[in-house]
């Protein structure tokens, strides 16, 4: 069965990778343009045409995929089933027209709860236990066409973001490999989905996400710091200096007014909160510093109780 990829981050690098691991034949891959970075500018390839590259797939970057030329391409490769995994644009009908089989989507929550740009992230920030990568026939409208398949894994406590994004990568690509088996072999189902109120859009982050309100629970902060993590980081001032947080857990109960610092030592910044209980926070970032221990933090910047 002839496969075309569609993907950019490395979420969809590990997707292609199960792919191209499973002996699928992907014919081509298509990604977001190179784009330039740092102070010289230089362009630089996604990661998803840096692996194509290593394993000899054709790559093509259009600027756009309403462009007649990319859509006659694309025909031209003659494609059963398109693969998406957070490609980056939006596709049009003509494009979802092309494939045999099917287009399908590689997304990152368990659908029809978190469509939209950041479902990981919400995910965390909403202290979840459990989430996971949805297969869904591409449509029109955002993240709304009939589901193909879904796998759920459960969300540990300290999990941040960005190790479940790694974790659901490789989900993601076991699901899309196991959906075009279930494709090829004419068994695929297509199941409605039915987006009700009690289902969150998983919207776009923000840095106005980022100051940390210690009028509210200790529990809460601490999704917010999982959840906000690598971007835009949860964040506080202390004595006049910003502070990105990147690691904390639940401490004691306190009796103290919220934001009240209860102890600055080896085991991190300890402060009071809305429901009670302490925030300690282990890991963090000064404005112009590197992320680091705050024990190593403090040794150098005392803060006072």
């Amino acid at each position: 069965m002839r496969v075309v990829f569609m993907g950019t981050p490395d979420f969809a690098v590990a997707v292609l990778c199960r792919l191209v691991e499973d002996q699928w034949d992907v014919a081509a891959v298509y990604t977001q343009p190179d784009k330039p970075k740092n102070r010289g500018m230089k362009l630089v390839p996604t990661p998803v045409k840096e692996y194509a590259v290593t394993c000899g797939i054709p790559v093509y970057q259009p600027e756009s995929c309403r462009d007649e030329a990319v859509l006659a391409q694309l025909r031209d490769l003659e494609p059963d089933v398109i693969v998406v995994a957070a490609y980056g644009k939006l596709l049009p009908q003509a494009l979802l027209d092309i494939p045999k089989k099917a287009i399908i989507n590689v997304h990152s929550s368990l659908l029809p709860q978190y469509r939209g740009a950041a479902p990981i992230n919400w995910a965390v920030l909403n202290g979840d236990e459990e989430t996971g990568v949805t297969i869904q026939y591409m449509a029109a409208e955002l993240d709304a066409g009939d589901i193909l398949l879904a796998k759920k894994t459960a969300i540990d406590p300290q999990e941040d973001a960005a190790q479940l994004y790694s974790r659901l990568a490789e989900l993601g690509g076991e699901a899309a490999s196991e959906a075009l088996a279930l494709l090829e072999r004419g068994e695929a189902p297509r199941i409605p989905q039915v987006y009700g109120p009690q289902y969150q859009y998983a919207s776009m982050l923000s840095r106005e996400m980022s100051p940390l309100d210690w009028a509210k629970p200790a529990r809460t902060l601490v999704n917010q710091v999982r959840g906000l993590i690598p971007w835009p980081c949860a964040s506080t001032e202390v004595a006049g200096v910003r502070w990105k947080v990147f690691r904390a857990h639940v401490g004691e109960e306190t009796g103290k007014a919220p934001g009240t610092i209860l102890s600055a030592d080896k085991n991190g910044v300890t402060v009071a909160c809305g429901d009670g209980r302490a925030l300690v926070i282990t890991e963090l970032q000064a404005d112009g510093g590197r992320r680091m221990a705050a024990a190593d933090y403090l040794r150098g910047h005392p803060v006072n109780v």
